[in-house]
């Protein structure tokens, strides 16, 4: 059995590693005001306060590592393509820990936090620890022009037609650890399932998009996620 693959993997895989999610009742967005900090008006108001919150996400990265999941979905990357099949991964998290895992294919539709962009030359580089608003941009020398890049409020994601050429020509789609509550990547299974795709949901609980799914799991991700992949793998 080959095909193609598309996994989209939202917070609820990296909360597991210790990450703090955004959205929960225990989020992030519940304890700040994202108004105030993640959105391209914050930034031009208070750089400074901006900075300081994404250097503290970037601390805290740190000392995050993956586990079972994003070692099962770097493994389940290198066997289908090995089977001759396509696959991209979609994660809406802008951690690194599928990156640590091994995974290669991937895009990140909300940006990176290892990564900053320079406003004046549009240069994307690896980000320091400490972002301030004296620090230069490695390209162009100037200072006071870097931003993480990471997608705010109001912002378009990134990468948006590979990921809607990849989900209009898929085969399957699995959803993991994602609330269905944020747009557009709420909308990928409604794609998915035009495309004639089959649609698996991986989550710790029911969502809004549940409904248009064909399978579901339920359980923690580092324990659902590699039981998954190990059958799935086994139907070929």
């Amino acid at each position: 059995m080959t095909g193609s693959l598309v996994i989209l993997t939202g917070a609820g895989i990296s909360a597991e590693s210790g990450l703090g999610t955004f959205r929960d009742t225990d989020g992030l967005w519940a304890k700040f005001d994202w108004q105030a900090l993640a959105t391209p008006e914050a930034f031009a108001a208070e750089p400074f306060k901006v900075h300081e919150f994404y250097n503290a996400r970037r601390a805290n990265l740190a000392t995050a590592r993956p586990h079972a999941a994003h070692a099962a979905l770097a493994r389940l990357e290198r066997d289908w393509l090995a089977r001759g099949g396509d696959f991209l991964l979609v994660t809406q998290n802008v951690d690194d820990l599928h990156e640590q895992a091994g995974s290669q294919r991937l895009v990140h539709m909300h940006g990176e936090l290892k990564k900053m962009r320079c406003e004046a030359c549009h240069t994307v580089a690896t980000a320091s620890d400490e972002i301030g608003t004296d620090t230069p941009c490695p390209r162009c020398r100037q200072p006071g022009f870097l931003r993480p890049h990471v997608v705010w409020f109001g912002e378009i994601p990134l990468e948006m037609d590979l990921i809607f050429q990849a989900l209009e020509s898929c085969t399957h789609f699995v959803a993991i650890g994602t609330s269905g509550t944020v747009y557009p990547a709420a909308g990928f299974s409604e794609i998915a399932r035009r495309a004639g795709a089959h649609l698996t949901e991986i989550n710790l609980a029911e969502t809004d998009t549940s409904p248009v799914f064909d399978s579901h799991i339920t359980g923690p991700a580092s324990a659902a996620v590699p039981a998954w992949v190990e059958a799935f793998l086994a139907q070929g």
